[in-house]
């Protein structure tokens, strides 16, 4: 009777062991980012899609943020728009299983987005506050990407009932949210 025996590198077993401790720590990290941004990037770009309507665009303007004033109003609600969608894209395909790719797609999306900001405050000058904030999201859009691609991808799934109404709650709990404090503002310019 012969008897296989496996020899084992040290260094390979600590490794792999590693290897396989970072890798939960990796997803978890993921996730937060991903709900924590996204949420971010929902509330954000609510408040620009709002602007669509001319009263709120104007009382807009009055905000003593520079850069407002520098572009047209469509150019706002796209930006806006675009900032919601990727909010969206970032949470919700990983979470129903559901087009998981579109995830890490959101996220370059967002990525580009912040990189076109970050050099329209550098174009405009004085505005490095902006620019910080905008360099902060790229790296951490560009790493919810790289994770969500290459490192922990998310399995597809196929849709079910329970992962169609999750998503619908899941969307509306970020409308919400993203609403509350555009609502609050309005409600509190107009009782004055």
């Amino acid at each position: 009777m012969s008897a296989a025996v496996q020899i084992v590198h040290p260094q390979s077993a600590s490794e792999s062991k590693t290897s396989y401790q970072i890798r939960p720590a990796m997803n978890i990290a993921l996730w937060m980012l991903q709900v924590v941004w996204g949420a971010a990037f929902c509330i954000s770009g609510f408040g620009k899609l709002m602007c669509f309507n001319a009263d709120i665009w104007n009382r807009t303007l009055h905000q003593p943020v520079p850069w407002f004033s520098a572009i047209p109003q469509g150019l706002f609600v796209f930006i806006g728009a675009s900032e919601f969608v990727g909010g969206v894209g970032l949470i919700l395909p990983a979470m129903t299983r559901v087009k998981p790719k579109l995830t890490p797609f959101a996220a370059i999306a967002l990525t580009l987005v912040m990189v076109l900001a970050a050099l329209f405050h550098v174009v405009r000058g004085g505005e490095y506050n902006f620019v910080r904030l905008n360099l902060l999201s790229v790296g951490i859009t560009a790493f919810i990407a790289y994770g969500r691609l290459l490192v922990r991808p998310i399995a597809p799934m196929s849709i079910s009932t329970f992962r169609l109404l999750s998503g619908l709650a899941v969307l509306a709990a970020l409308v919400f949210v993203s609403a509350a404090p555009v609502w609050y503002w309005y409600m509190l310019s107009h009782t004055h």
